[in-house]
């Protein structure tokens, strides 16, 4: 896994986001963070200088500071609002989507909501223990851009619609 400078943040590489919003999570990062195929995932807002999204495991979320809001709004860490759509605690976004073939699909709508566009490609970081971090801006994005062997993962034409 690329360090981009000495003592800076590992990255995974490059997600891009496909035409319905899926966004493929590198085999690494999934093995990493111990991800399992069908496993119910929280997304939380990145950084204000990073943007994007962190993605962990419920359990993960719920037995951290994050799980009061969890707690806050239990229909989202019960998992009975819509898969993928945004619902917003404290003036910020959260939604849960569910681990298939290595990626996930977040609505284009509760994408917006992240600052984050169908055809952007997520700089994929290895955050804290609670989740991976997904970058759309700021300096490790713009250093990455530099580094032009990291690896991309893109949704396969078959998974888009024609």
């Amino acid at each position: 896994m690329p360090q981009l400078v000495k003592g800076g943040k590992h990255v995974f590489g490059w997600s891009r986001v496909g035409s319905t919003g899926r966004i493929i999570v590198p085999p690494e990062a999934l093995e990493e963070y111990l991800l399992r195929e069908a496993e119910k995932l929280i997304l939380m807002p990145g950084s204000r200088t990073s943007g994007g999204f962190g993605l962990g495991s419920g359990e993960s979320v719920s037995g951290s500071p994050l799980g009061k809001t969890l707690r806050a709004r239990p229909e989202l860490g019960e998992f009975r609002v819509p898969e993928g759509e945004a619902v917003e605690c404290a003036g910020k976004p959260y939604c849960w989507v569910e681990l298939r073939s290595g990626g996930i699909t977040v609505s284009p709508r509760a994408l917006e909501e992240y600052g984050i566009r169908v055809g952007d490609s997520l700089l994929v970081i290895r955050g804290s223990g609670l989740a991976i971090g997904f970058a759309v801006r700021g300096p490790i994005v713009a250093e990455a851009r530099r580094h032009p062997e990291l690896a991309v993962f893109a949704p396969e034409m078959s998974e888009e619609p024609a």
